[in-house]
């Protein structure tokens, strides 16, 4: 139950079923539809050969152009990248954010924006942009463990041979498809405002995640990075998971007394603690600001992470966490 200020907005930002998608006739719609999708499909089918990038952006100016896209210039890219259904379900899975009272960080694309003066928003109000004017962005990342998306095997015996390692699909992650959803602050202040250990708890750089689940059977699933691990709503009990301490969080779980790894049934939304930026998909929190989540600008982070070995960040980038390859990892390292 979501409530406090835009509730009402976040609840139908999070169904997909309340947006409206297309205008004009719908023989007109339907062609450029149908043209759109085949030429996308020509440019992910023929690859790296000559003229791929542009069948490309063609069937992405169509899709737009059909109004297939929400806002153009994301969903198109998620269906050049992920496919038509993968795409779509990146597009519908992004949860709303809503941020604790006082706050001002926004995450933003890492490589236009790297310190507070561009990173941070308005205090209160609905958001989606930084006072400079960057839009609130988050990198997506999939792992698909379906049987029915391309033959896992072979895709795992592909990456091998190109020296890249294989994602985990292994035992109850078969079957599933994972999003994840990465935000980066330009920094992160876990004890802004505590005397003395105030300084002890910053650092540049902040990588968050929420984290979406979709099983064999439809049940979809939602989880939150905080500090060592992952949560779902606000309860004492995340304390080992905070800590990372390992025996004490299975112990907690064991016992009911937080889900298991942190997962719970989807919310279509991420609460964002000040300072910190830890993350809970549910529990009580102030909050003044949100960006509904079809404001949220979307980037494919696989690509991105093949060319920013440029980039030093002063903890590990979403690449270089075990969560990567394994979707169900229990800590955030």
């Amino acid at each position: 139950m979501v409530s406090g200020p835009y509730a009402s907005e976040i609840t139908g930002a999070s169904d997909p079923g309340r947006g409206e998608r297309g205008q004009g006739t719908v023989e007109w719609v339907g062609l450029l539809a149908v043209v759109a999708l085949v030429v996308v499909a020509l440019g992910v089918a023929i690859g790296r050969v000559p003229g791929a990038e542009l069948a490309r952006a063609v069937g992405s100016k169509l899709l737009c152009a059909a109004a297939l896209a929400e806002h153009c210039g994301d969903e198109p890219v998620l269906i050049a990248a992920y496919g038509e259904e993968v795409g779509r379900l990146v597009r519908d899975h992004m949860p709303s954010l809503a941020f604790e009272r006082g706050s001002r960080a926004l995450p933003v694309d890492f490589r236009r924006c790297r310190s507070s003066a561009c990173g941070d928003g308005p205090m209160r109000g609905l958001v989606d942009r930084t006072d400079a004017g960057l839009p609130v962005t988050a990198f997506v990342h999939v792992i698909d463990c379906r049987a029915e998306a391309g033959a896992v095997a072979g895709a795992m015996g592909e990456m091998a041979r190109d020296g890249r390692p294989a994602p985990d699909c292994s035992g109850d992650r078969a079957g599933n498809l994972y999003l994840q959803f990465w935000l980066y602050y330009v920094d992160s202040a876990t004890m802004r405002g505590v005397p003395v250990a105030g300084p002890a708890g910053y650092h540049r750089d902040d990588w968050e995640s929420v984290q979406v689940r979709i099983g064999e059977d439809g049940q979809t699933d939602e989880r939150a990075s905080s500090h060592h691990g992952y949560n779902y709503d606000v309860v004492a009990a995340n304390a080992a998971s905070d800590a990372g301490l390992t025996g004490l969080r299975a112990l907690a779980e064991q016992i009911g007394a937080r889900p298991r790894n942190g997962w719970g049934p989807r919310r279509g939304l991420l609460l964002v603690s000040g300072g910190s930026h830890a993350g809970n998909v549910g529990g009580p929190l102030e909050f003044d600001r949100v960006v509904l989540a079809p404001r949220v600008h979307l980037v494919p982070l696989e690509a991105v992470a093949a060319e920013a070995g440029e980039y030093r960040f002063a903890v590990a980038p979403p690449w270089r966490k075990r969560v990567w390859l394994d979707p169900e990892a229990a800590g955030t390292d």
